[in-house]
C-alpha cells in the first residue's frame, strides 16, 4: 500500500494506492467517494479487489478528508467540472490514464458519469453503485422514502427546516432514523462509516455548497444536476449496483440501465445504499466478475 498526492492546480490531491500499479496485472480501479465532500474510508472494503493482483486506487476529492481543504471558497468555486478534472489530473498523476475501470458510488456516481462522458480512451468499464442520474429525481425518491418515517420524525425534520435550523443536534438525530433505514442497514455501523461521517462532520464545506443540510433537503448548486439526455453517449460497458432498500431507489436505477448502451444490473437485496458493508461478499463478487470480464 502507498500513499501520496498529487498537486492539482494549487492545491494536492491525497491518494491510497492498495496493490502495485507496476506489476502489469488486471487494469487498476480508480474509485470515487460520494458526498459531495465525504471521504474515501467508507469504500475500503474495495480494497478486497486487489487480492488478485488488481491495484485499487481510492483517493479523498478535493476540499475532503487528507487533500487541501477550502473553506473559504463558494459554489462558483465548487463545480461538477472541477471535480472531473481533479480525476484525469490523478489519472495522469498516477500514469494509468491509459487503463483503467473506474467505480462510482452516490455522488461519485454522477462524477464517474461526466468522467466517462468526456470518451477517455483508457476507460475499460464502469461501475455505477447506489447512484443516480438525476439529482431532482434522487430528492423526489429520497422524499417519498422520508413519508415513511414515523410521524414525530419528520415532524422534527419539517420544524428544522422550516426554522433553518438544520444544524440542532435534534436535526441530525432525525436524519439518523432515516439513514438506518436506507443508508446503512447493519445494527452497528463499521467504524470506517462512523470515521466518514465525523470526518464530513468537520469540515462540511463541499457538502453544504453543492448538496445542502440532508439527504433530502437539497438547496445547494448540484440541485439540479442531471445526465438522463446523456446517458445514450456512454459508451464503455456499465455496471449498475444497488441495494433494494436504497436512498438511490430501484427505480432511480431504470434510467441508467435504459439509456446507457451496454449495462447490467445487480440489486443487492438485503442493503441499502452502502453494500459493500451490508452484503459485503456477494457486492465484491459482482463487482470482482464485472472487472475481470472487462479487463
Amino acid at each position: 500500500m502507498t500513499e501520496g498526492y498529487a498537486g492539482f492546480d494549487d492545491h494536492r490531491t491525497w491518494y491510497r494506492v492498495v496493490g502495485d500499479l507496476e506489476a502489469g496485472g488486471p487494469a487498476p480501479l480508480v474509485v470515487l467517494h460520494g458526498g459531495p465532500g465525504a471521504v474515501h474510508d467508507y469504500l475500503l472494503p474495495l480494497g478486497d479487489l486487489a487480492q488478485d493482483g488488481r491495484a485499487v486506487v481510492f483517493y479523498d476529492q478535493l476540499g475532503s478528508g487528507n487533500s487541501t481543504h477550502l473553506p473559504e471558497r463558494g459554489a462558483e468555486f465548487w463545480t461538477v467540472e472541477l471535480f472531473v478534472r481533479e480525476l484525469a489530473n490523478l489519472l495522469d498523476h498516477l500514469g494509468i490514464a491509459e487503463r483503467y475501470h473506474v467505480l462510482g458510488q452516490s455522488w461519485g456516481g454522477f462524477l464517474a458519469q461526466e468522467h466517462a462522458l468526456t470518451h477517455p480512451p483508457g476507460l475499460l468499464a464502469l461501475v455505477l453503485s447506489n447512484t443516480a442520474a438525476s439529482f431532482p429525481d434522487f430528492v423526489s425518491e429520497a422524499n417519498r422514502l422520508r413519508a415513511g418515517l414515523p410521524p414525530d420524525v419528520e415532524a422534527t425534520l419539517r420544524r428544522h427546516e422550516a426554522a433553518g435550523t438544520t444544524d440542532d443536534p435534534e436535526y441530525e438525530e432525525a436524519c439518523i432514523v432515516f439513514y438506518k433505514r436506507h443508508l446503512c442497514r447493519l445494527p452497528e455501523w463499521p467504524e470506517e462509516v462512523d470515521r466518514t461521517f465525523a470526518k464530513l462532520a468537520e469540515d462540511p464545506t463541499v457538502y453544504h455548497t453543492m448538496n445542502g443540510p440532508s439527504e433530502f433537503h437539497v438547496i445547494g448548486s448540484i440541485r439540479d444536476w442531471q445526465s438522463t439526455d446523456r446517458l445514450s453517449q456512454i459508451d464503455v460497458p456499465t455496471l449498475v449496483i444497488s441495494g433494494r432498500y436504497d436512498e438511490a431507489t430501484p427505480a432511480l436505477q431504470e434510467p441508467l440501465v435504459a439509456r446507457i448502451p451496454q449495462t447490467e444490473q445487480v440489486i443487492l437485496e438485503e442493503s441499502s445504499h452502502l453494500p459493500m458493508w451490508e452484503e459485503r461478499e456477494a457486492y465484491l463478487a459482482a463487482v470482482g466478475d464485472w472487472l475481470r470480464r472487462h479487463d
